[in-house]
């Protein structure tokens, strides 16, 4: 007797008589039953005790000890004396037309905060995959509040049908806010018109036009802030197509040699230590277009390091011109493309948003992706994007709360 109370309290039953324990090579199974009570006719409400019959009933519980949990109950039906309504004894830990505990159906959608697959879940607790799915679809996101300052992004995805879909965060609080079907205009559009955009101040996105016109039409009182690392790579961009560009003019081995410092091409020159200071000097006196090029890197890296946005813009004004006079058509590009986004490239100097955030939920929803071989259905990929981030979220902000409880205390 003493035994199966033990059992009892592990599985946290209230109510509850264990009958018989036994373990087989996958699985444990736990027989029970429920003590007799006085139950109440769904029908007429007549009190009764009366036991019509009994049925088994396996249910599942989260694994334990990485064998399957089988809770084996012996469930009473009772009959009414007035209307003779047959019914079954109401379990607490079991809802209606279930066959698994409540437990486990929370363990499940716990489960699903990570970046598993429904599949491995599944297998993990040995349900069937369509199961998992059906407990996860009760999750659902409706749209968001938009926070003061909204960054916007996309990723790659082939769900609903859209190559690219799109992603809306609050990167000062680190909340993915939701997941749009695309990233084109019109979807975009149709997403933003009955949302309350007053309350947002600054925009942030890449240099994607479409991002722009959203910006300017449904956020004409917020500050538009185009991402440091995407106009940061474009003068990358253009120092890299000259490194290419010279390095075939060279034989076999300088031109290994010039492929191999890469790295230390790109990396500032204050940066550098002495000796790979010399290493340079001997590569750029080796070619005047990669010398001129090198110029222009270093002295772009060098407006990023300015303390406002009056004097970014003198700064990058005075760079475009430097790179519309050294005739080399990489920075030329690169010139006319800081010339058509130099508003929100300077902004970015009196307000440090960035699309950091964004940019690393990004690559989190692509593990998702990864492990799922991909996702088809919208709703469903939507909603455990948001599920992914916003339990982590909450997650943090309790151990937060608490943490503050413990050092006031």
């Amino acid at each position: 007797m003493l035994s199966t109370d033990f059992i009892t309290k592990l599985l946290d039953l209230k109510d509850i008589f264990v009958t018989n324990v036994a373990q087989h090579e996958n699985s444990i199974v736990i027989e029970m039953e429920k003590p007799v009570e006085e139950q109440h006719c769904p029908c007429c409400g007549t009190a009764t005790k009366t036991i019509h019959d009994y049925r088994k009933q396996d249910i599942k519980d989260i694994p334990v000890l990485g064998k399957t949990l089988i809770l084996r109950l012996r469930k009473r039906r009772y009959r009414c004396p007035e209307c003779s309504k047959r019914f079954y004894e109401k379990v607490d830990f079991l809802p209606r037309y279930h066959r698994i505990t409540r437990r486990l159906a929370h363990y499940v959608i716990s489960e699903l905060a990570s970046e598993c697959s429904f599949t491995s879940v599944a297998r993990k607790v040995s349900l069937s995959v369509p199961t998992v799915i059906r407990l996860f679809d009760y999750v659902n996101y409706g749209k968001p509040t938009l926070p003061a300052v909204l960054a916007i992004d996309e990723f790659k995805g082939n769900a609903g049908g859209s190559k690219y879909l799109g992603i809306i965060t609050d990167p000062v609080n680190h909340r993915v806010l939701d997941i749009l079907p695309s990233r084109e205009k019109h979807s975009l559009i149709q997403y933003m018109k009955p949302l309350n955009r007053d309350d947002v101040k600054f925009f942030v996105s890449d240099m994607w036009e479409t991002y722009r016109d959203l910006s300017d039409s449904f956020f004409k009182n917020a500050t538009f802030i185009v991402d440091k690392y995407h106009f940061t790579r474009q003068t990358i961009w253009a120092f890299e197509a000259i490194r290419k560009q010279e390095q075939e003019k060279f034989g076999k081995t300088h031109r290994i040699y010039f492929k191999r410092s890469k790295s230390l091409l790109n990396k500032s020159f204050e940066y550098l230590s002495d000796d790979q200071k010399r290493q340079i000097n001997v590569m750029l006196s080796l070619s005047v277009p990669l010398s001129d090029s090198y110029f222009l890197k270093e002295k772009f890296l060098k407006i990023m390091g300015s303390k406002s946005k009056s004097e970014a813009s003198q700064l990058l004004s005075d760079w475009i011109e430097y790179a519309y006079d050294s005739k080399l058509p990489p920075f030329r590009r690169c010139a006319n493309t800081y010339l058509n986004w130099f508003t929100g490239i300077t902004n970015v100097f009196d307000h440090r948003y960035t699309n950091g955030f964004t940019e690393g939920c990004n690559n989190k929803i692509k593990v998702l992706k990864r492990n799922a071989y991909g996702y088809r259905n919208f709703r469903r990929f939507r909603n455990r994007i948001l599920f992914m981030f916003n339990e982590s979220f909450a997650q943090k902000q309790k151990a937060a709360i608490e943490k503050k409880s413990v050092a006031v205390a």
